[in-house]
């Protein structure tokens, strides 16, 4: 029997203290058991072991406990990759086998599905995106007496981890963290605090600072000589969500296939390059030469781009700043709020194919839409199982099929987990 105390993060409480097996993973990566008639979720733990756990809340979701101690160990438990695991709420999965963490991936989207009645779909094994790769970050700081605190929320919590290291990031971002640490310091007085955006672009980082005022003159020298210093792309502060740039030392610019796209401050991009390619190879063979295509929550012309270059694509989102940021004369760009206004009717049906990728609360509206008017080809994209199981269902009730799935995890060692699957008539 191997025992093993468990680094239990947040404030102890002193209630009861239980023994459970561990029989499943739930949805956010928290070991799953049962005890007093009720679900008994532990956070760190993996189905098979047998653990000691202290109950500190109930819901109606069940009962929620910190671990102890672990009593009996799975062998598909790993030593985690960093030494904040516990307390960063960044991660959720880092004592989890990789192998076993795809096909638990894997089945958390068979699963999602197969509550919509979806059972006989494909789902094909996971493409694992390595850690290191991600390129785009956003820190929590906040200025105290003694300095900055900067890094990534704890767990359940709004007090900050000071991060000195997270193996999730390109070392390109890694490398600012304590620089960063330093200049907020600098120049946001004790109390202040907010979010730190990095972003890697294909020239260098784009660094986007919240702050509680306007920086001064002598503020403003110090974030300039610290972008020049540190061969920042651009820096900028934002302050009551307006960004003002302090200065663009070169452009700001990513590759989307054959094309370039310069983003506005800030602006969402997939979280690796490894992970965008391999979502959008899979776009590739779903749209095939279907022409003419519209890519619906476009984003930044992730897809449309690529796509761009053997059709026309009529590229939508409901964010001016990323819309306007597209160019390519095969592009016709609309800024147009598709949750309250989704493209439909003959605006939808002239259309051979259509790539749709909404954020986490899915599409419902516009697969609406496009199960009554939609065209032969649709290539769904999602970082929500649970909301494009909800979406593919509108869609297989308006005649289409769904054919294979393929999970794509760009987001390791946590929960989360992206998809792409294609859909005909």
């Amino acid at each position: 029997m191997t025992r093993r105390r468990l680094k239990a993060s947040g404030k102890k409480q002193q209630h009861e203290t239980v023994e459970v097996t561990i029989k499943t993973l739930g949805a956010r990566g928290d070991g799953v058991g049962e005890w007093n008639g009720a679900k008994l979720f532990v956070p760190f733990t993996l189905p098979g072991e047998r653990v000691r756990a202290r109950v500190n809340r109930r819901t109606g979701e069940g009962i929620f406990a910190e671990p102890v101690e672990i009593l009996e160990r799975a062998s598909e438990r790993v030593e985690p990759a960093c030494p904040h695991f516990g307390d960063c709420g960044g991660c959720s999965l880092q004592h989890l086998h990789g192998t076993m963490q795809a096909e638990w991936k894997r089945q958390r989207i068979i699963d999602a599905l197969a509550q919509r009645g979806l059972q006989d779909v494909t789902v094909e094994p996971t493409v694992s995106i390595a850690p290191g790769t991600r390129r785009r970050a956003v820190f929590a700081y906040r200025v105290t007496g003694r300095g900055a605190i900067i890094g990534f929320n704890a767990r359940a919590s709004n007090q900050i981890v000071n991060q000195m290291q997270c193996p999730l990031l390109d070392k390109g971002i890694s490398s600012l963290v304590d620089p960063v640490r330093g200049i907020v310091k600098k120049i946001c007085p004790p109390g202040a605090g907010g979010d730190i955006s990095v972003t890697l672009g294909d020239d260098g980082a784009d660094v986007c600072i919240d702050v509680s005022k306007p920086p001064d003159l002598d503020g403003l020298e110090l974030l300039s000589a610290f972008g020049r210093d540190h061969d920042l792309a651009r820096l900028s502060w934002r302050l009551d969500n307006q960004i003002v740039p302090v200065a663009e030392y070169r452009s700001v610019v990513l590759k989307m296939g054959d094309a370039r796209v310069s983003p506005p401050p800030g602006a969402f991009l997939q979280a690796s390059r490894e992970g965008e390619a391999a979502i959008a190879a899979r776009i590739d063979v779903i749209v095939g030469n279907a022409s003419p295509v519209a890519d619906l929550f476009c984003g930044l012309g992730t897809f449309a781009l690529r796509l761009a270059g053997r059709t026309t694509v009529h590229a939508v989102d409901g964010d001016a700043s990323l819309v306007n940021a597209i160019r390519h004369g095969h592009i016709t760009p609309e800024v147009r709020d598709l949750f309250r206004n989704p493209l439909a009717g003959t605006d939808l049906a002239r259309f051979a194919a259509v790539v749709f990728d909404p954020p986490r609360a899915g599409a419902k509206a516009q697969a609406q839409c496009l199960a009554e008017d939609g065209p032969p080809i649709i290539a769904g994209v999602s970082c929500n199982p649970a909301t494009f199981a909800r979406d593919a269902r509108i869609l297989i009730d308006g005649g289409y099929q769904m054919d294979t799935v393929l999970p794509i995890d760009q987001f390791p060692w946590s929960a989360h987990v992206e998809l792409v699957a294609g859909f005909s008539r």
